[in-house]
């Protein structure tokens, strides 16, 4: 490249670097309130299954709807990317882990159907010719209590009415700024004892009215309805962290790339000025 189109290039990279930089701070923006409402939501769901741990370890085993375990031939999976790009590996790490998923199901015969939640997996999955519902859709743009329950509640109907034997989430989890991974996990049946497991024996007797029974069978669809919300959130985080990340780099890469460019231009620079003395020397030489 000639000395213009160098320091052309040098403008390119710079106004590129500035966008990058604006869309990091308006990741960070909004990954502090995505946070925010993680960290308000977690301490209540957690809250609520202690205490239907607690309920059902003194229990025992209770059959609901939703604790059904029976053999799977129709599965339906919750799969939850973003609506937009230039969020790093973030799409295609969970569109590469739906695509092994469903495979996984077809190779056994099993009947599958997709709730995309968001822009990109709903195009991964019309290519792979897999029936969808866009029931979830909406929660892409922005994620409303209200709406989820409405949505779990109907997970939760299908479920007992026998027209999905399971029922899958896959999001990429939250962990930390800088590390975000895809996650599966069953949402219906409700495992009970792996509930169970993680509650400690309980010393303090308590007196239910109407019953224990009772309680959980009426505690169970929040916990339900909370664990779906919650994926929600927690995705929107992950998406939040991962694209300010990759604008980071995007920047870091920006100044390398910048330094890279000016060094070329100095060196362009100092050759044309040589030549130009080289010329002249030469030129009162002759005479």
């Amino acid at each position: 490249m000639n000395l213009k189109e160098v320091k052309q290039r040098i403008q390119s990279v710079k106004t590129t670097q500035k966008i990058t930089s604006a869309m990091k701070l308006v990741s960070a923006a909004k990954l502090r309130r995505a946070q925010a409402a993680i960290e308000g939501m977690r301490p209540y769901q957690e809250k609520l299954s202690h205490i239907l741990s607690t309920f059902l370890h003194s229990t025992g085993s209770i059959s609901t709807p939703y604790t059904a375990v029976r053999d799977v031939k129709r599965v339906a999976i919750v799969v939850i990317s973003s609506s937009s790009s230039l969020c790093g590996g973030f799409n295609a790490n969970i569109i590469r882990t739906a695509k092994e998923v469903i495979d996984e199901y077809t190779a056994a015969g099993v009947a599958v159907e997709l709730f995309p939640v968001g822009k990109k997996i709903s195009e991964a999955i019309r290519k792979m010719g897999v029936a969808q519902n866009d029931v979830l859709m909406p929660q892409a743009e922005k994620i409303s209590y209200q709406a989820v329950s409405l949505a779990a509640d109907n997970f939760m109907a299908q479920f007992a009415a026998g027209d999905f034997d399971k029922i899958e989430i896959l999001y990429n989890r939250f962990f930390s700024a800088a590390k975000q991974a895809p996650v599966r996990e069953v949402f219906l049946p409700v495992e009970m004892d792996g509930v169970v497991q993680g509650c400690e024996a309980q010393t303090t007797e308590y007196i239910v009215e109407p019953g224990k029974e009772e309680l959980i069978r009426q505690l169970l669809p929040k916990v339900i309805t909370l664990h779906l919300f919650t994926t929600l959130l927690d995705s929107a985080a992950a998406e939040h962290a991962a694209r300010m990340m990759a604008m980071q780099i995007a920047t870091d890469n920006a100044d390398d790339l910048i330094a890279e460019l000016v060094l070329e231009y100095n060196k362009g620079r100092q050759q044309a000025i040589t030549n130009e003395l080289l010329d002249i020397v030469s030129g009162s030489t002759n005479q």
